[in-house]
Order: structure tokens, then sequence, then C-alpha cells
């Protein structure tokens, strides 16, 4: 009987797997729902009557603005404390330009689908990598603490082969549940964007651009599942991944986080392992130090940036990988398996 073929059959009939899978799942359909009912498509009366609450603001600017330069004229002509309520001319005192009332201010939320798809990819991918992370950690830590695996070594000593095996199969059932799910993700912001929305200029180029975006999610999801695997293989135990990742993300990441910000580091974010995760997803995540003034001709005060690259965020995704999964391969070879 073929191993992977039987470890991916226990992988499907785990109930956790099913569990968890139908979980993540249900929290996706619950975003598109969400976002299906608060988006609105928007037609000329909406159009018009927006236009007519940006006249309308702007007409109650004017007033105001009027108002407020003839208190100030007044207040000067009697030598009253300004006190910085009014400037020293008053004539400075006016509506602002038409143009920078803008009617989109008054129209409901609508979905764009070629300004907006991007930025839902990154919780789809955020919650599949999660499901994957755990239902990972689950399927090999259930083997160890049951005693499963020192089962399977007596009819399968090579015990590399059977680690990788299992992670195949893993790794094929996750597969086999985000690329579905990320095709119906693109169908139903479609349709949202159909009906709730808008699907203008939305290019070949663009679908280019959402497909790699799309791809690097998978990647991610596959990664954080690897991972989890084999924190779970090394500890022996599904703890040891969820303990692991808890410990990571609140003391190594907030608390360090709370400490650079203290010490005043600059490009503190670029310390912490979120701000490369979303690089990976985007592309590019510049960072800002508002602490360091970089002065224009103009008198303009730029701060100084940082840019992360997805690069970056590769080599780092790919030296996480091979460490972690590296040394679960070498605690199976070398440890006592008892």
């Amino acid at each position: 009987m073929s191993l992977y073929r039987t470890e991916l059959r226990r992988l499907t009939k785990r109930r956790f797997t099913r569990y968890m899978t139908l979980l993540g799942l249900l929290v996706l359909a619950a975003v598109v729902a969400g976002v299906f009912l608060t988006n609105q498509k928007i037609d000329a009366d909406q159009l018009a009557r927006a236009e007519r609450q940006a006249d309308q603001q702007y007409q109650e600017q004017v007033r105001w603005s009027e108002q407020e330069r003839i208190a100030c004229e007044q207040a000067k002509t009697a030598g009253t404390r300004n006190e910085g309520r009014y400037p020293d001319d008053c004539s400075m005192i006016a509506p602002p330009p038409r143009d920078q009332i803008q009617a989109e201010w008054f129209l409901p939320s609508t979905f764009n689908f070629r300004e907006t798809f991007a930025e839902t990819l990154i919780p789809f991918a955020a919650i599949l990598a999660l499901v994957g992370f755990v239902i990972g950690a689950s399927f090999v830590g259930a083997e160890w603490s049951t005693g499963g695996m020192m089962n399977l070594l007596l009819w399968r000593p090579k015990r590399l082969t059977v680690l990788l095996t299992k992670l195949a199969a893993l790794l094929t059932g996750i597969l086999a549940v985000t690329l579905p799910a990320a095709v119906l993700w693109f169908a139903g912001f479609w349709a949202i964007a159909t009906f709730r929305g808008s699907t203008e200029k939305v290019t070949s180029g663009v679908w280019q651009s959402f497909a790699l975006t799309g791809l690097r999610g998978v990647v991610l999801v596959l990664v954080l599942t690897t991972i989890g695997f084999a924190l779970a293989s090394l500890g022996r135990h599904t703890a040891m991944a969820l303990g692991g990742v808890v410990a990571v993300m609140v003391v190594g990441q907030f608390g360090l986080g709370i400490l650079l910000s203290m010490a005043g580091v600059r490009f503190a974010e670029a310390w912490l392992l979120p701000t490369y995760a979303l690089a990976w997803m985007t592309k590019k995540v510049t960072l800002q130090d508002w602490n360091a003034c970089n002065a224009t001709y103009y008198g303009e005060c730029k701060p100084a940036t940082l840019d992360i690259t997805w690069q970056q965020s590769s080599a780092l995704l790919s030296v996480g990988v091979v460490v972690i999964l590296g040394a679960a391969l070498w605690a199976m070879r070398r440890r006592d398996i008892s």
C-alpha cells in the first residue's frame, strides 16, 4: 500500500482537519457576504444627490467663513484680545476651493474591483495560512503524542521518508483546499463588483497582477503549513507549534516592538515578521521615520523611508523554512524514537 495515499486519506478523515477547514471557509464566506452587504452600485440619481450635498457643504463653508471674517474684523476694531482665534490678516479667512469638496465623500460605499480586490487577498491568505498552520501542527503532533509515529516506523523504518511523505500529503491536502477557495474568492468578488460596484478598467495586466498576488498568497499558506508541521514534529506535540507561535508573536513581536519603540530605533517595523509577510503579499512596504526630516527646497519636511521588498521577504521565508524543517528532519534522524 502506498504510504502517500494512506497519509492523504488519514488527513482527510481526521475530524479536526474537516472542522478546521470548514471553519476557515466559513470565515472567508462571511467576509465575502459582509463586503456584499456593505457596498452598493452607484447610479445617476445617487451621483446627482452627492453633487447637491457637496454644493450644500460648500455653501455652508462660505457662510461660516464670512461670519468668522466679520467677527475677526469686529474683534480687531474693538481691540479685543485675539488669543490665537483669528489670524492677523482677517482676509485670510476664506472658504476652501469648491473642487476640494468632492461628491465622492457623500456617496455610499461601492466595491471597485480594480482598486480594491488586491487588498482582499491579504486576509484570504492570512486566514488560510492560519488554518494550514494549525492543521499541519495537529496532523503530525497527534501521531507523536498518541504513539502512532513509533508504530508506523516499525513497518516503515526509513524515518526521513516517512516524515517527508507525511508533509507531502499534508501540502497536497492544503493545496486542494486553497486553490478552489482562491478561484471562488476571485469569482465572489467579481460578482460583488458586478452587482455592488464597478468592474471598469480591469485589463489583462490587472488580472495578471492579481493572479501573481494570489499565487504569493498560496505560497505563504504552504510555507506556514510547513512551519507548523515542522515545529510540531520537532517538539513531538501539537502544543509545541501552537505554543511556539504564541511565544514568537506575543513575546518576540509585540514585546520586541514595544522595546524598539522605547529605545527609539529607526524603522522598528523592519524587525517584525508581519512586516515581511505584508511585503510578500503587496510586493513592497515603505516604512517612514518622521523623526528624520529631509527638508526640500520648498521647506517641506519629508520623512526618511526604508523599503521592504518581496525579494527580501522571500529570502526570510526561505531561510525560515530551511532552518525549521531542517531541524525537524535532523531530530527525526538522530534522536531516539520511543
